[in-house]
């Protein structure tokens, strides 16, 4: 029986690739003045690029491309404060993001989130999302001491939702901090595919839309 579903954010919930590049050009048109000896789809790409798929915060990022194209204009840390303040008014969920959830909780089924990354950060984009509502507990890495595949911060959840691993399914996009970290600690995981990381699993716990959830929690449950 399937009592809880507990969700990374970032490529699972969150479409972060489109919410970035929508991000990084309207920071572009806010900062023409100081960028426009760069050219847009340049920059665009190159910070995507250094971005790594989230896995480099953007400190480290800004200094490069401030480095690489000569900007003295402007410094790293107003560029971070921007990404920060502004990141989240350009959230884009995944498709049949917010029905699926509203469905999971229809049928009485526990919600909760486990992400990786920086509170603030992290709860302003969940905010802007509208999905905390949706959530019964929300574990973020920064706040915890723990990340993700670490299983202690897998068992927190689960502890506080109130569930044991066999009760409860965990769906993220990333094949080690969210599939195997979910699975070292006996929960059914389910990886939300990303081409990034090619095809690495092919069992049946594997979706590209989030409506398919819905159908693998059915089969878990003998529906």
């Amino acid at each position: 029986m399937v009592k809880a579903v507990i969700f990374d954010l970032d490529g699972t919930l969150l479409d972060r690739d489109s919410s970035l590049k929508l991000f990084i050009k309207d920071q572009y048109k806010r900062y023409i003045n100081e960028l426009k000896h760069v050219p847009e789809e340049l920059y665009v790409n190159r910070f995507i690029e250094l971005d790594n798929k989230g896995y480099v915060w953007k400190d480290k990022v800004y200094k490069q491309l401030l480095q690489e194209y000569v900007i003295s204009s402007l410094t790293w840390e107003q560029l971070l404060e921007d990404y920060i303040s502004n990141f989240q008014h350009h959230c884009i969920p995944f498709s049949n993001m917010e029905h699926v959830l509203q469905e999971l909780k229809n049928r009485g089924i526990l919600l909760g989130m486990i992400t990786n990354g920086f509170t603030e950060f992290q709860l302003l984009n969940i905010r802007a999302l509208g999905i905390d509502k949706y959530m019964d507990i929300i574990l973020v890495s920064e706040q915890e001491g723990l990340k993700k595949p670490e299983a202690e911060i897998f068992l927190r959840a689960l502890e506080r939702l109130g569930v044991s691993p066999e009760e409860s399914v965990y769906v993220g996009d990333h094949p080690e901090n969210d599939v195997v970290g979910a699975r070292n600690v006996g929960m059914h995981a389910i990886w939300k595919k990303d081409a990034f990381w090619g095809n690495l699993y092919t069992d049946e716990h594997v979706i590209d839309n989030l409506q398919e959830l819905l159908s693998i929690v059915n089969t878990l449950q003998g529906v």
